[in-house]
Parts: C-alpha cells; structure tokens; sequence
C-alpha cells in the first residue's frame, strides 16, 4: 500500500469513529474523545511532566492501553493529540509505545495520525460543503473565509489545521496561509473577545 492509499484508509477509519459515536458535526470535544477511550478501555492521562516538546503519547504494556497528553496545552491541541494518539490505539497496537514530538513527525505512521485526527475532527467532505455554502470555490480560500469558517462551525480544528486543510483540497496554493496573524484577523472581524477587553479594563483600575 503506498502512502496516498494508507492516510485515505486514516480517513475512512475516523469517518468510521464519527459514525459509530454519533459525532455529526466539526466540533469534536476532549469529552468526545473520553466517551471513546473508555468505550475502549484506554486509560486516559495528563503528563505531569513538563517536556517542551513532547505533546502526547500512546503506550500500550502489560497494563492495557494508556494514551497521555501534555498537561498545558490549551484545548484545541489537546483535542487534536487525544484524537493523533486514538489512531495509534487503532492501527499501532503492534508497538509498545509512541511519541507525538518531533523528532518522528515525518514517519508515515505520524502523518497517518494526523491525517486522521484532522478528518476526525472536520471531514474533509464538511468543510467542502461549508465551502460551497460561503460561495468559496477551489483556489479562491482566502484567510477571512477560514475565520468566518471557524467561528460559524466553533470546530476544535486549529487555523493551522484549517488552513492545511484548504490548501490540501485545493481550496487555496500553497503557502497562501504562511504569513497569517490567525487571532489577529480574528478580532479584526468579530472584535476583541470580553475576556480581553475585562483583563484590559482590570489593568487600568490596579
């Protein structure tokens, strides 16, 4: 099987995943992944440890199947690592353990693993439909419509994994995202979410 073949088989197993648990739209939560790793009986951990970069990892010993994920990451990477090492509970059962750094994210399992939690967490189909719904045709994606895309749908799927996406499905040439300012852009059009504006407001009245 080449490489092509093997991250489309990633994609049908995560449809596959988001069919059996029920998971209908592109907003796939850490109590999403919970639901699934104790259908499975996958001890779920955060590391304790504090290793700059070492994101998650799947270990699979004696004691059955542990997934473990970074402890502060904020929530969009952490879901997309619970759902990463979920495929290597899936297909990888044969190794005792692996790590999500990257040192290995060029091997093709890895890849394999984040193709998988990027359909997994927005399918490719979703975001062609939504693309169509916003007149969006291919080549045309800009860095607004991804914003607007995101904070229509509130998918956990990261502007990173958003714009890979679009370039992926030709929704937009490579490297067209590179230079983005994501959270920027973001309160350029929907404004400075409260919670900034209230720290802000805090600051002046100390």
């Amino acid at each position: 099987m080449g490489r092509s073949e093997y991250y489309e088989e990633m994609k049908d197993l995560a449809r596959l995943v988001r069919a059996e648990f029920g998971i209908s739209i592109p907003r796939v939560m850490k109590s999403d992944l919970r639901k699934i790793f104790r259908h499975h009986g996958i001890e779920y951990e955060l590391w304790p440890h504090k290793f700059k970069k070492l994101r998650g990892a799947f270990i699979n010993d004696d004691y059955g199947p542990s997934i473990m994920v970074a402890k502060d990451m904020p929530p969009e990477p952490t879901v997309f690592t619970m759902a990463h090492e979920l495929k290597h509970f899936l297909k990888d059962k044969d190794i005792a353990t692996s790590y999500c750094d990257p040192s290995n994210q060029k091997a093709e399992i890895e890849i394999g693993a984040e193709v998988f939690a990027a359909e997994l967490l927005f399918p490719d189909a979703d975001f062609k439909t939504h693309m169509a719904s916003a007149g969006v045709t291919l080549g045309n994606c800009t860095a607004e419509h991804l914003v607007r895309l995101k904070n229509s749908t509130k998918t956990t799927l990261s502007y990173t994994g958003l714009a890979k996406k679009a370039v992926f499905l030709g929704f937009a040439p490579k490297g067209a995202f590179d230079e983005v300012k994501w959270k920027r852009l973001e309160e350029s059009i929907f404004g400075v979410p409260f919670y900034k504006r209230f720290k802000g407001r805090r600051r002046k009245n100390t």
